[in-house]
């Protein structure tokens, strides 16, 4: 298993868990953040923000559903502007249901 962080624009968040569900993968964890990329932030006039507001998603899916989570974050998430996001996967030793006790997605 694989657990797939994408930090995405906020604005994108509709864009991307639509593509995702199209894909068949429904479960996911999201989280409002803060941060900044090789950009450092931005400046609009004689303000600058250091850290921008980003949504980090939290995806956990079988090996074979790598590809087409990623593709879907990268569609989802693709405005063609400084920002956009990226995407880390890890690997995932365990998966266990609080529930249940039950092991496994």
């Amino acid at each position: 298993m694989k657990m797939i962080r994408a930090v995405v624009r906020p604005e994108r968040e509709q864009d991307v868990l639509g593509r995702l569900e199209a894909a068949g993968l429904y479960a996911m964890t999201k989280v409002p953040v803060l941060g900044r990329g090789q950009q450092r932030g931005v400046q609009v006039g004689e303000v600058s923000y250091d850290e921008l507001a980003k949504l980090m998603l939290l995806v956990v899916v079988e090996e074979q559903q790598v590809q087409t989570a990623v593709a879907a974050i990268e569609l989802g998430a693709h405005t063609g502007y400084p920002g956009d996001g990226k995407i880390f996967i890890q690997e995932v030793s365990a998966v266990f249901t609080v529930r249940s006790g039950g092991e496994g997605l």
